[in-house]
């Protein structure tokens, strides 16, 4: 599916999209009705007072709407998907962003950037997908931020020490700001893909067509000559400046509030609006379900290719709701030693650096279902054995108990031991017995 649009009208189709008639205030009305949605499988489209934009969200808020999209019949298909390498030449077909899009005299408090929980600093957006070009390269980096509102005309831009990060650090180390161009409500396949970590000077946009099994229609801004999704909703044109200001406090993905920090103000030049695909603004609830897909799913894909390179045979690998899609996970393998599943806990560490606690299962075990899992620590996890500890470890900023993201981590041998497996099997009924 190309477009937001597209996805939209797919999900109608199969009545699982709800329409609110009346406009929402943009100040913590849209959260509950978002909460309700992501809790019935639908998708919410709305506006809000303000705006002339309409709303949509959520869009990805479960595998099954992400295996429709990749064309992935399983996990394990998706994961490949997201780990083949992208191609270098053939991933997009160049056309003329007048074709799609036209200007607008819009400023940025027109779009319909909404405040989602009481705590928070201001009013968000929260899908947008921005494009910066490396410094003395001819090279692009795409990647996923938090932008707040500030002012008629800016936004406050959440910046993590990853590739954004360095690059606008480069150009404000010479005096100089950084042009980007900002995508919402592009292809949800395009969020997906600049989604995912890529090597810095590797563009994120490149897996599109290893995801979609099509090439990208990219568009070149007409100031900067950004590359932009042509299937994108809205796309602004601006400078990340050297001026600080307030950004939060915003729930993450723990639900639970990030701090306020000084961070860079965004001044918008230019907002362009699609005049070919129907524009929807997609809204993304913080700390929702579709948040913890689109952070979480990708590095599942890659704790099972570590995983899948470690023990005989993964059968499953699940972060888990509970622990934000982020911190916890339970993993699920089939043995040939008793050692297997220690060196599972040390792949999936190794994997992703903020997991906190692992779990480790047999196949019986349905790793989806907490109490199952709970049961297999019950009665197949013995601490003097099968408890694993690592000490000051790096872990995520993210976890309040880990303030400077140094944490101790756990993992959890919860398999039965090969040699004595008949004591650790369940009954199970399968028809009439005698």
């Amino acid at each position: 599916m190309s477009s937001v649009a597209q996805l939209v009208a797919s999900l109608e189709s199969e009545g699982k999209v709800r329409r609110i008639e009346r406009e929402l205030s943009p100040y913590c009305e849209p959260t509950a009705y978002l909460k309700d949605a992501e809790a019935s499988g639908s998708t919410l489209v709305f506006k809000v007072v303000g705006s002339p934009l309409t709303c949509v969200g959520p869009l990805i808020a479960s595998r099954g709407t992400l295996f429709k999209l990749l064309s992935a019949s399983s996990d394990e298909e998706a994961y490949e998907k997201l780990l083949k390498e992208p191609p270098e030449v053939g991933w997009f077909i160049e056309r003329d962003f007048s074709e799609f899009f036209r200007a607008t005299d819009m400023k940025a408090d027109e779009l319909p950037s909404i405040k989602f929980y009481e705590g928070d600093g201001g009013r968000y957006v929260t899908t947008s997908i921005v494009i910066a070009k490396l410094p003395n390269a001819e090279a692009y980096n795409a990647s996923v931020h938090r932008l707040m509102l500030y002012g008629s005309n800016g936004f406050a831009i959440r910046l993590v020490p990853r590739h954004l990060y360095r690059i606008y650090r480069e150009n404000s180390l010479k005096g100089k700001e950084t042009p980007v161009a900002v995508m919402i409500g592009a292809s949800p396949v395009t969020l997906l893909s600049a989604s995912i970590s890529l090597p810095y000077g590797v563009f994120e946009l490149s897996l599109f067509k290893n995801l979609a099994g099509r090439p990208l229609e990219l568009v070149f801004t007409p100031k900067y000559g950004l590359p932009v999704d042509a299937a994108a909703s809205v796309v602004l044109e601006g400078r990340l400046t050297n001026e600080l200001v307030d950004e939060g406090p915003f729930v993450d993905l723990l639900n639970l509030f990030d701090k306020k920090r000084k961070q860079p103000l965004l001044k918008v030049e230019s907002i362009y609006v699609n005049t070919v695909h129907q524009p929807y603004f997609h809204v993304l609830l913080p700390g929702g379900l579709e948040h913890r897909i689109l952070m979480g799913f990708p590095r599942e894909a890659l704790m099972w290719d570590y995983l899948r390179r470690s023990v005989p045979k993964v059968v499953k690998v699940r972060l888990t709701p509970g622990g934000g899609g982020w911190l916890h996970a339970v993993v699920a393998i089939e043995k040939n030693n008793d050692g297997d599943a220690k060196t599972a806990i040390m792949a999936a560490f190794a994997a992703h650096p903020s997991l906190k606690h692992v779990v480790v299962v047999d196949p019986d075990i349905d790793v989806d279902n907490p109490l199952d899992v709970e049961w297999a620590i019950a009665t197949r996890f013995r601490a003097d054995r099968d408890l694993v500890v690592i000490h000051n470890a790096r872990g995520s900023t993210l976890d309040p108990t880990a303030p400077e993201g140094i944490v101790s981590k756990v993992g959890i041998d919860a398999t039965a031991p090969i040699h004595e497996r008949q004591k650790f099997i369940r009954p199970r009924v399968h028809g009439p017995c005698t």
